[in-house]
């Protein structure tokens, strides 16, 4: 054991995010980073086609990015992590552009949603441990030209979220109320990760 972290077994983030890669390496984590090339949108398709609940296909995703990436690195440890953003208007994605940004936050604001986030773990060919978080955000009912100095503001940024915001950043003026994990936001569960990596020897207990 070197520090908080045992040098075996290697952690790897499917993930490209680098919020995800924020939220590790402040909590003291070594791991390295590698994005995983997984057909998300007909693996979301599917899943609404057959009713499958969000929390389930979020685990979906989650691990078939785990799955993709611990092909490769068998004796590592393989974090996959997902998030849907679900409402009363249904699920949404990233938006393609700063309109879609506006529209997905026009359709937000006023209301309660919830970040359904899931993360897998992965070793040896095999899924070992599996995880869902759901904080809730309540979104003010912000004005028009609240969104247009918002926007201006982040730009390109809002594209990079499912929820068109950064709650680390201007967007946590969107809110009126915050519900669960802050790390959970911003898609890593994190407090139930190092309960698992602590359960098995990763981590210093």
């Amino acid at each position: 054991m070197t520090g908080f972290q045992s040098p075996t077994p290697r952690l790897i983030l499917a993930s490209a995010s680098s919020a995800r890669r924020a939220v590790l390496e402040a909590a003291g984590l070594r791991f390295e980073a590698a994005a995983a090339a997984v057909d998300e949108a007909s693996i979301k398709e599917a899943a609404q086609a057959e009713a499958i609940p969000a929390a389930d296909t979020a685990l979906m995703l989650a691990d078939a990015k785990a799955e993709r990436i611990a092909r490769r690195h068998t004796e590592a440890l393989v974090i996959g992590c997902d998030q849907l953003l679900v409402s009363e208007a249904g699920w949404f994605d990233k938006p393609v552009d700063l309109a879609a940004a506006r529209a997905q936050l026009q359709a937000l604001r006023g209301r309660t949603h919830q970040l359904v986030t899931a993360i897998v773990c992965h070793r040896h060919g095999q899924r070992i441990w599996q995880h869902v978080a759901v904080p809730r955000l309540t979104m003010r009912d912000v004005s028009d030209s609240f969104l247009d100095v918002y926007l201006a503001a982040e730009a390109a940024a809002v594209t990079q979220s499912v929820g068109a915001y950064r709650i680390e950043g201007p967007g946590v003026q969107l809110f009126s109320k915050v519900e669960g994990e802050h790390a959970a936001i911003l898609g890593v569960p994190l407090l139930a990760l190092l309960g698992f990596l602590r359960q098995h020897g990763v981590l210093l207990s």
